[in-house]
């Protein structure tokens, strides 16, 4: 299997989020928020996240192909959230999320960061499995009544040693 590598994101990657967060099947997956986003919402999304210092964000590279994107954002009492898309679909169960995962894993440890945590659909088997298989544990279920999309995450957790 080709290598991928992480690189950090800079403001040319908007155009792979627009194209992504457009998607339908790959929204279903994730968030499950199915409206469209304008023009206007994807700016100020991406924006927020080129500019909050603490949080860092990768996109995901095979060869010279951009595939998807991966962050650790920074959230309370020292622990990071990571979240994880796979955006282009001809390179999904390939191995490659699972790999993005150890390798932000790895950043992570070189930067001292003892405590990630991942929200999931509870019903996305195959993302449960590879997140089990890179160390997370399950860690119950988050409730979110007022999104009709998603009201239901299974929180998985990973302390690095």
């Amino acid at each position: 299997m080709p290598k991928i590598y992480l690189r950090k994101i800079k403001k040319s990657d908007k155009e792979y989020f627009a194209k992504w967060w457009r998607d339908k099947q790959l929204l279903r997956l994730t968030s499950g928020y199915m409206k469209n986003i304008t023009v206007k919402e994807l700016e100020k999304y991406f924006l927020s996240m080129l500019k909050v210092k603490s949080d860092y964000h990768f996109m995901i590279i095979l060869g010279k192909i951009v595939i998807g994107h991966i962050s650790l954002m920074k959230r309370k009492k020292k622990w990071y959230e990571t979240t994880i898309v796979i955006g282009e679909k001809k390179y999904w169960n390939k191995g490659y999320g699972t790999n993005a995962i150890k390798i932000i894993i790895s950043k992570a440890k070189i930067m001292g960061i003892k405590k990630i945590y991942l929200e999931v659909r509870p019903d996305n088997k195959k993302a449960i499995n590879v997140y089990k298989n890179c160390g997370f544990q399950s860690d119950g279920y988050m409730k979110y009544p007022q999104n009709k999309y998603l009201p239901l995450t299974l929180k998985m957790i990973n302390f690095l040693n």
